[in-house]
Parts: structure tokens; sequence; C-alpha cells
């Protein structure tokens, strides 16, 4: 059995800040950066005075390149990309009906004046709103308004308390649109997927990161980065997110298996009590733990610092965040251990405020 918790770290001083603060810019100043040291700095959280982290998680996904004399060429082309997906994928039927009426009008004779509308002559099946083919544009829309409503009430309940995200304001609204351009060119693009209840939470801290970089050259293009960054951490927990692989090794009923067995590798007692005695098992609060990277058990800020962690794994953040969840409930044991199957759901399923440096350092000695 483990024992109980170490005690934290000491609080870094002020001028530990600065000294980390300045061997992050020192990293990242390199023409061809070492990826092993900015995990190794990043790992320990990314200072938020730096105003370095949107490079930072760029890098660690992989969105730049390590050679910085390739991000101007790398990001006008992936940014060029996402531009080519929202002209694909974001425009009604209306608007390409209209595309095709303009490229049609060299054919046409003057006796048919352009007044908004197709002539009934020049629909043709596929354009016509009661479609069925696949090709359709119609039937594609009508397939994605669902998906579309979907999106439009999750972004809408994303982070109630941040001005960022909700409100009347412009700006809020407009990075309410970002994320719904996002979500709905990924569900369009990831057929197998399309758009699970729940990945707004995930896209929401990436395209915070990105909107808020003091670089406002990088910031206006907050959504193509997010988007690209979105599809490669998701990479990693595609599975947790496909419905038949649920069950598999691979699928979330896998991954919360390998959860029960940490912590019964580090604290048998602990995972007894909850599994067998209080027959509280992980599917009751770790699906929401491991599907949401933790984005709903801590504030916003703190679920940033566990993001400084979590992207730095070079083996992707799975494994770190299993051990972070391992963590959570090695810091609450004495309760646990207290607790019957009703004190323990709501304790796991609501999270008490923890010091998420301390939670980092007991996760971080699980390896």
């Amino acid at each position: 059995m483990a024992s109980s918790p170490r005690s934290p770290p000491p609080a870094p001083t002020p001028e530990f800040e600065i000294s980390r603060q300045s061997r992050l810019f020192a990293a990242l100043s390199k023409k061809v950066i070492d990826l092993d040291e900015l995990r190794m700095l990043a790992a320990q959280g990314v200072p938020d005075a730096a105003g370095v982290r949107a490079t930072v998680w760029k890098l660690l996904l992989g969105y730049l390149p390590n050679d910085r004399s390739l991000w101007e060429q790398e990001l006008a082309k992936k940014r060029a990309q996402y531009a080519a997906f929202k002209d694909e994928f974001l425009r009604n039927p209306v608007e390409i009906s209209r595309q095709v009426q303009t490229e049609g009008h060299h054919n046409v004779n003057e006796e048919h004046v352009d007044n908004g509308f197709l002539h009934r002559s020049e629909v043709t099946r596929e354009e016509h709103p009661l479609s069925l083919g696949k090709t359709s544009a119609w039937n594609q829309f009508f397939e994605c308004s669902e998906i579309m409503e979907q999106i439009d009430r999750d972004v809408k309940r994303t982070h109630p308390d941040m001005h960022f995200f909700c409100g009347d304001s412009s700006f809020a609204k407009s990075n309410q649109e970002s994320l719904k351009n996002v979500l709905l060119i990924f569900a369009k693009l990831n057929a197998g997927i399309r758009y699970v209840q729940g990945m707004n939470e995930i896209l929401a801290p990436l395209f915070f990161v990105f909107r808020s970089d003091p670089d406002d050259k990088n910031a206006k293009f907050a959504e193509a980065d997010s988007f690209f960054c979105f599809v490669e951490l998701l990479s990693g927990f595609r599975d947790n997110f496909c419905q038949k692989l649920d069950n598999s090794a691979v699928g979330i009923r896998g991954t919360l298996a390998k959860l029960s067995q940490l912590v019964a590798t580090y604290d048998g007692e602990l995972q007894h009590h909850l599994e067998v005695t209080t027959e509280v098992n992980p599917q009751f609060y770790a699906f929401r733990w491991i599907t949401l990277l933790l984005t709903q058990e801590f504030n916003f800020a703190d679920i940033i610092h566990i993001w400084d962690t979590l992207l730095s794994d070079p083996d992707g953040p799975q494994e770190t965040l299993l051990r972070i969840c391992c963590a959570m409930l090695i810091l609450v044991r004495k309760r646990l251990l207290a607790g019957d199957f009703t004190s323990n759901l709501k304790l796991l399923q609501n999270y008490p405020p923890t010091n998420i440096s301390h939670l980092l350092y007991v996760a971080n000695k699980l390896q």
C-alpha cells in the first residue's frame, strides 16, 4: 500500500519564477528548439507572465516545427488550409447555389436578369432543396443541422462564468462563433466520430490560450491554430470518443481499467475500499475526468496549469492524465476510506479545491 501523500514541495520563490521564465525564453530563442528541454520546462508550468504559452503549446502539440526558420511558412500553409476548409464546409446551400449560378452566367442569355435567385431551368436535381442525393448540398446541410444545433447548445454553455466565452459582447460572440466553426469542421472531416458532447470543453483551453497570445498577428489566427491543435490533441484520445470501441481495450472502458490498476498498484487498500467495499467504480466519476481532460473538475486557471503538464508528456497526455487522476484519489484517501457509496460518489463527482502544484507533484511521484 502506498504511503499517504508526500509533503508538498516548497512554494516557488519569485527568484525561481524569474529563473524559470528566463530558461524558457532561452529555450525558445534557439534556432532549432530542443523539445526534450522544452517539455521538461513546460511540465513545471509555463509562467503566465512570460506570454509564451501559446507558442509552447503549439510546439508541444507538433503544430510548430522545432526549426524556427520554418514557422512562418508552416503557419501560412496551415492557415490557408483552414480557410479552404471553412470555404468548403461552412457555406450554406444558398451561397453554393449562387456560386453555381454566377459561374454559369457566361452561358446564360442577357434576358436572364440576375435577381439573386436561380431560374427554375438552372436548378439541377442535386441543387434542389428536396434532393435526397448524397452529393446534394441541401441534403448534406440538413444532415448536419442536428449536429450544428448540438454544437450551438454546448458552446453557449462553455464556461458561463467567463466573459471571454459568454455574454453579449461582440468579443464573446466572436469567440463562440470560432468554437462552433472548429467543432463543425472537425465533425465534417471525421465522419466516424463527428461531434461528441463535451468536445467544446477540450477545445476551449486551446482557443483561450491562442486567442490571448500577446502577439496580435498570431491571436487573429487563433481559430485556425486551435483547429489543428485540437485535431492533434484529440488523436491521442480518439478511441475514447468512438462509441463502437467503448467496451474494447483501447476504448474508454479500457482506459478506466488502467486507472483502476494504477490505483491498485499505489494504494491497494484505497482501490479495494472504493471498488469492492463501497462499489464506487471508476466509470461513475473518472469517465468525465478522462474524456474531458479534467476541464470540469477545476477552475480555468488551474486547468491551464494542468494542461502545461499534460501536453509535456512525450508519449502523449494519456499516461500523465491517468497519474493525475490517481493522485486526485490519493489526496482525498482519508475521506474516501471513511466514506460510503453516497458520500464517496458525491466527493469524486464534485472534487474539492486543491493545491494544483501539490497535485502535480504527487502525480509525478507515481512514475
